[in-house]
């Protein structure tokens, strides 16, 4: 899939960061998740039963979910290599969709694409749930 910038790219250059090493869990399946993550440097692993889902790259987020439904972390996040995440709390990300108007698009969007993803892994595995 061909890399595009989308309306949250510009938090990659945030000065509010956190820095992981290489192997380092950034959060848990099953933790509470109050935060969704942009990645500014460097790749994150998303597991889920021991499966890499995705590897997220700079300028992309991963931990949207927990943070719009309220609910606990549905994968764990590992540092694939030594990065820096830039953090979105509830209300930064309330004030991003507010003040930025393709912000709420382009997270729908990531979603999406995971979900597709997602379907397309179950039907290759002929997992199918209701």
């Amino acid at each position: 899939m061909a890399k595009e910038k989308t309306s949250l790219y510009f938090l990659k250059f945030s000065d509010d960061f956190r820095s992981f090493k290489s192997g380092e869990t950034i959060f848990a399946e099953g933790a509470p998740g109050y935060t969704m993550y942009v990645v500014r440097s460097g790749k994150v692993d998303l597991h889920h039963d021991g499966a890499v889902l995705e590897t997220v790259e700079p300028g992309s987020i991963f931990g949207e979910m927990a943070l719009i439904d309220h609910t606990v972390r549905s994968a764990t996040a590992v540092a694939q290599t030594d990065c820096e995440v830039v953090p979105v709390d509830g209300d930064k990300f309330q004030f991003l969709i507010q003040q930025t108007p393709y912000f709420a698009v382009d997270v729908m969007r990531i979603m999406s694409r995971r979900l597709r993803a997602a379907n397309r892994e179950r039907s290759k595995t002929g997992i199918m749930h209701p």
